[in-house]
């Protein structure tokens, strides 16, 4: 919007008296001054809107009253705080923020609204599988069969659209992988279609997952945000990706001004969800925001690279399907299930193990901004 509203101006203000008044508005027409803009707007909202988020949560009673799933393990030495009572979907402020934040920043390409759009209706599907826990006051919500085919459905449909868009259908032919310049397979409809719903799926629930510390999700998010705000800018500048060797995607540079207000946002609703909490962000926020990593990386063509950058998200998701399915293979082949960590997901396993809550968290970040350098170094090695 204010990029529309400052153009406006100029053209207005050409060849008139105001036209030197006006001239500084052309700072507008840079995707840095306006990923900028929109980090520090993001981040103010956070703060302003944040107790007033919290304080409504609580009214409504949206808080955790029911037991989360370290507490249903038992034997957590290192959790001295409980959860209860802590007001869950805080997701709505991360959303609310980052949506409006982009669309005041933002040039309004096909690329920004289907993402905008998308993080609205996986936010819609969290809100809805919170509401049912706390209604309930349990840890079942949705049925994860009822999730998981909202997210395919979403998922394949954004695969579909960019195929059927001439300018964007090359980012699900084409099978792009770090550290080799040129596609692996090309003309690849199915395969690519296939891993457009597997990177956003995955994404999704990878940091769904992961949410289950304060602070963990959201920091570990912010990183790779942080990641994927490099790789857009370079995607949408024609002489970067060409001098860098990846693939160049028009109009991805206005991604750069939303992975810029999802910084602004996450790093908002980090000042009150660090330990201890005074919200969670439920599965309002977890996946609204994992999907939108997975979308980012589907839209600059670099979906394998989410997986390095993401590491420990996919170590969170793999610890919980490799438990998952040893319980289930031991259980039916000897009677019993046995377990391969203390408990799943992996951060649990660490507190199991007598590491404080802040110890994980902390620890968690080093790795991810080791698998952050890693993916960045993609870039250069091809």
């Amino acid at each position: 919007m204010f990029y529309y509203l400052s153009q406006y101006l100029l053209e207005q203000g050409a060849r008139t008296a105001w036209e030197g008044t006006v001239s500084p508005l052309r700072l507008f027409r840079y995707i840095s001054f306006r990923s900028a803009g929109a980090a520090v707007t993001a981040l103010v909202l956070s703060w302003w809107l944040g107790p007033k988020v919290i304080v409504w949560l609580k009214e409504l009673k949206f808080g955790q009253g029911y037991m989360d799933k370290a507490e249903e393990g038992g034997g957590l030495a290192a959790r001295i705080l409980s959860k209860r009572g802590v007001p869950t979907m805080g997701g709505v402020l991360i959303v609310t923020v980052l949506d409006l934040s982009a669309l005041l920043w933002c040039q309004w390409n096909p690329l920004v609204l289907l993402t905008l759009l998308s993080v609205v209706v996986l936010a819609g599907l969290g809100f809805y599988d919170d509401y049912l826990k706390i209604t309930e006051q349990s840890g079942r919500g949705a049925r994860s069969q009822l999730k998981l085919w909202v997210q395919a459905v979403l998922s394949f449909f954004i695969g579909v659209y960019l195929w059927r868009l001439p300018a964007t259908s090359r980012l699900v032919t084409d099978v792009m992988v770090p550290f080799y310049k040129y596609p692996v397979a090309t003309g690849a409809v199915a395969l690519g279609l296939a891993i457009t719903v597997l990177t956003i799926v995955g994404s999704s629930n990878a940091v769904n997952l992961t949410d289950g510390l304060d602070g963990l999700a959201i920091g570990c998010t912010l990183i790779v945000t942080f990641v994927f705000l490099v790789f857009t800018y370079i995607a949408g500048n024609a002489r970067f990706s060409a001098y860098l060797q990846i693939p160049h995607v028009a109009g991805a540079g206005e991604l750069t001004v939303f992975c810029a207000a999802m910084l602004g946002a996450g790093l908002g609703f980090l000042w009150f969800n660090c330990h201890p909490a005074q919200m969670f962000m439920g599965d309002t926020g977890s996946l609204a925001l994992g999907g939108a990593l997975g979308i980012l990386a589907v839209l600059i063509h670099q979906p394998f690279v989410l997986v390095i950058a993401g590491g420990v998200f996919v170590v969170e998701a793999v610890s919980v399907l490799v438990q998952t399915a040893w319980f289930k293979y031991t259980r039916r082949r000897t009677g019993t299930g046995e377990r391969i960590f203390l408990m799943a997901p992996l951060h649990h396993h660490f507190e199991k193990r007598g590491w404080y809550e802040s110890q994980v968290v902390t620890r968690f970040y080093i790795l991810c901004v080791l698998c952050a350098v890693v993916a960045l170094s993609t870039l250069k090695i091809r």
